[in-house]
């Protein structure tokens, strides 16, 4: 009945280990009801999408360097829904001190990780029906952090976004030099309304609003060239000639 649901628990992952964090993210895909947005090698690289308020539930391990998941969510303003995932049974007093939903103890069946889910899963609807209904406002910008600050960018000023591994580009209408945030392009289009963005490239995500022409392999922004992924063309031209 659970899976039969439309909304989907959007999740990330947080774990130090590349196999554990791998595993995880496997076992989210499987399930119908949890949507995976991202995963993360430690707590810091989560900060920004934590704080747009998109994340439903996150997989939090415990033991990392510098902070541990049990420190990380007491940092935390307003935290998620959280399951912790580990190899360290001796932290689980504290864990449930913290309200978290779940935890987890490495290797985790299968059929373990799918009890855990169904319980975010019923907190989640529980909640949702308990919730005050209210008229909800569309936001029209996004907050990066950038040059040791938070800057607000208004959809309607993002020209494109260039991923870089580790950091994306985006390009401001009327400015000359790009913003250079900690982020990746995965993340960035999460956060960008599909209405107005498309995912063009492996490594380009325009303005639907901007583009000025369009070829197969290629589109233009004024005398800005950026190229069109075969992964991508099809979707994009279907969202282009609407």
């Amino acid at each position: 009945m659970i899976a039969e649901q439309n909304h989907k628990l959007r999740c990330i992952a947080i774990d130090d280990e590349p196999f554990a964090l791998q595993i995880i993210a496997d076992d989210i895909r499987k399930v119908p009801y949890l949507d995976l947005i991202d995963t993360f090698a430690s707590p810091f690289e989560a900060w920004e999408i934590l704080n747009t308020g998109q994340v439903d539930l996150l997989f939090l391990d415990i033991q990392m360097p510098t902070l541990t998941g049990i420190q990380f969510v007491k940092s935390l303003i307003q935290p998620p829904m959280v399951i912790f995932t580990t190899a360290y049974q001796q932290y689980a007093l504290e864990g449930y001190d913290l309200n978290i939903v779940d935890y987890l103890v490495k290797p985790i069946p299968f059929d373990r990780f799918v009890k855990a889910t169904n319980k975010a899963f019923e907190l989640y609807s529980l909640r949702a029906k308990e919730a005050p209904e209210v008229v909800p406002t569309e936001v029209d910008y996004i907050v990066i952090n950038a040059d040791y600050k938070k800057i607000k960018l208004h959809f309607s000023d993002i020209v494109f976004v260039e991923g870089l591994k580790d950091y994306v580009k985006i390009y401001i209408q009327n400015e000359t030099k790009p913003i250079l945030t900690r982020s990746n392009l995965k993340s960035m289009e999460g956060k960008l309304p599909n209405k107005l963005f498309c995912r063009v490239h492996n490594s380009y995500i325009v303005s639907l609003e901007k583009i000025t022409a369009f070829q197969k392999t290629k589109l233009l922004i004024g005398k800005i060239e950026i190229p069109v992924g075969n992964r991508f063309v099809d979707e994009f031209e279907q969202v282009y000639r609407k």
